[in-house]
């Protein structure tokens, strides 16, 4: 018999972002969730209070974005929440929708969870991130999962084979610049490999690294960036302003996968003299099975697969669940309360910074100095807030 019935629907999941300016990892990870889940079949809406080119490229794809959540006149299924004061908005916009959260970041205070009854699941894109939100945040271990961060494979094809010496490095990252990368461009001229850079503190900002990482035969970066390089087959030496790690190899890749290629994988200071003893490490075939390790276990759509199958999960959790107004308006009362602090040390230091970047010369020492941040990114990320529109 014909089912004359409402064709089933996909879910509408509500995607959350501090920002979406740029090509920071968040706001690439928000781009390619909402591509990934408008092709399978479902809505994906995208939300920021900081609308930009990243905004507008989502929008491009035809998965609507908004900078209001009184936009939206059909409550979402499901919340995918990135940041913990744009995933609290949308959760009391929304009552009775649950969330997923994730986190990113292991000392940027957006990133800090937002602990709410209606927050289904807690995510970290590696162990770092996980260890924040148990051992800083309360939370039990059995209420926070990993999903590794994943490359889009379609997109990031593998490039030919790598040539028995490297002559082409890439700095890749929106920290290039200071002391780490000087160490780089000394030890890369050592050996005869030119060095290009890219990155928002460089002049050139790759928009689609997938047609350039190619070109080059090690690349340093960080993240995602690392992951991306690897994928593709370059050699991949961990880097960041905050310091450099090692060369990702077949030997050290099932440690070094877990930690997102990042904060913790980058302990030794920046020198000439650790990048070289990183290059020496080079070959080629060992990063070409490195490619094939990232390709064979690293695919975004497999992330997909299993946030749609958590996404699924919970839903069904839901059936028959009466929320607790009460706890939900004081699980927001107390996130609030918690950003008293962040939000008045931001004041100051934009007010003291404002007046110095009046001054000359200050404004050029001040961004040299954000760049070689260590532990805390309050200067780099205020100074950050004096180049947007």
């Amino acid at each position: 018999m014909q089912d004359h019935g409402e064709p089933r629907r996909g879910l509408r999941v509500l995607i959350t972002n501090h920002i979406l300016l740029t090509r920071t990892g968040t706001e690439v990870y928000v781009r390619d969730l909402a591509a990934s889940l408008l092709r399978r079949g479902h809505l994906p809406i995208v939300y920021s209070p900081h609308l930009g080119e990243m905004a507008a490229e989502i929008r491009a794809g035809t998965v609507p974005v908004v900078d209001d959540l009184a936009r939206i006149g059909t409550a979402p299924d499901i919340i995918h929440g990135h940041h913990g004061l744009e995933t609290l908005v949308a959760l009391l916009a929304f009552p009775g929708v649950p969330a997923v959260t994730i986190c990113h970041n292991w000392v940027s205070w957006p990133e800090a969870p937002v602990i709410f009854p209606r927050v289904a699941r807690y995510l970290a894109v590696d162990h770092t991130c996980r260890d924040r939100l148990v051992f800083e945040h309360g939370l039990a271990e059995s209420r926070v999962d990993v999903r590794l961060n994943a490359v889009d494979l379609v997109q990031f094809q593998p490039r030919g084979p790598l040539p028995a010496r490297p002559a082409r490095a890439l700095v890749f990252g929106n920290s290039a610049e200071g002391g780490y990368l000087a160490a780089i461009e000394q030890a890369c001229a050592a050996r005869g490999i030119a060095v290009d850079v890219a990155g928002s503190r460089s002049a050139t900002v790759l928009e689609r690294p997938q047609d350039v990482l190619g070109r080059y035969d090690v690349v340093f970066a960080k993240g995602k960036a690392a992951l991306e390089a690897a994928a593709v087959g370059t050699a991949v030496v961990l880097a960041d302003v905050i310091g450099i790690g090692e060369m990702v190899t077949t030997g050290n890749f099932a440690t070094l996968r877990p930690l997102n290629f990042g904060r913790r994988a980058l302990r030794r200071q920046p020198s000439a003299d650790v990048v070289a003893s990183e290059l020496a490490r080079y070959d080629a075939a060992d990063a070409a099975a490195v490619s094939r390790r990232v390709r064979e276990t690293a695919g975004h759509e497999t992330l997909v697969d299993e946030l749609i199958d958590l996404y699924v999960e919970v839903l069904a959790e839901r059936v028959g669940v009466v929320d607790d107004t009460a706890a939900e308006l004081r699980a927001a009362s107390r996130y609030i309360a918690g950003l008293a602090g962040p939000l008045r040390q931001r004041d100051l230091l934009h007010g003291m910074v404002g007046r110095l970047l009046r001054v000359p010369l200050v404004p050029r020492l001040l961004r040299w100095r954000a760049g070689r941040e260590r532990r805390e990114q309050t200067l780099e990320e205020l100074l950050g807030t004096f180049d947007r529109p």
